[in-house]
C-alpha cells in the first residue's frame, strides 16, 4: 500500500458515507435512598427484626421513587413499603409508609418522624402503688 492509499484509508475512503453522531440521550436517573435514609431505616429494621415482627426486605429502586418493602416471609406480600417520591417533596413530603392493602399509614417531610408510625406501641399497664 502507497501512502496515498495509506491516507485514503485513514480517512475512510470507500467505506461510505461516514455514519452521523447523534450524542444518546441522557439515562434518566433512577430514584435512591441517600446514606442517611438507609442508615434510619436499617436501624427500625434492625429492631423490628430482634423482636421477631420483621424477617426479609427488599429495595426497588425506580424511576419515579424507592421503595424499601418489609416482610414477614419473604414467600408474601409485603407488610409494609416505605416510599421515597421526590415529586411529592413540595406537597405532602417525599416519605410515606404504606400497609399491605395500600392504605397510607404516614406521609411527611422527615423521614424518622414518618417511620415512627411502625415503631411498636409500648403496653401501658396499671401499677399499684
Amino acid at each position: 500500500m502507497s501512502e496515498a492509499d495509506d491516507s485514503a484509508f485513514q480517512r475512510g475512503a470507500g467505506t461510505g458515507p461516514s455514519p452521523q453522531h447523534h450524542p444518546a440521550p441522557p439515562p434518566k436517573p433512577i430514584v435512591a435512598f441517600n446514606r442517611r435514609e438507609l442508615d434510619v431505616i436499617l436501624r427500625l429494621y434492625g429492631r423490628m427484626v430482634a423482636d421477631g415482627e420483621w424477617r426479609d426486605y427488599a429495595i426497588d429502586l425506580l424511576k419515579d421513587r424507592a421503595i424499601f418493602s418489609v416482610f414477614r416471609r419473604s414467600s408474601e406480600m409485603p407488610l409494609y413499603r416505605i416510599e421515597k417520591d421526590p415529586k411529592l417533596a413540595r406537597r405532602q413530603g417525599a416519605y410515606s409508609v404504606v400497609a399491605t392493602g395500600g392504605m397510607i399509614l404516614k406521609r411527611g417531610h422527615d423521614l424518622a418522624q414518618v417511620l415512627r408510625v411502625l415503631e411498636k406501641k409500648k403496653h401501658l399497664r396499671v401499677v399499684d402503688a
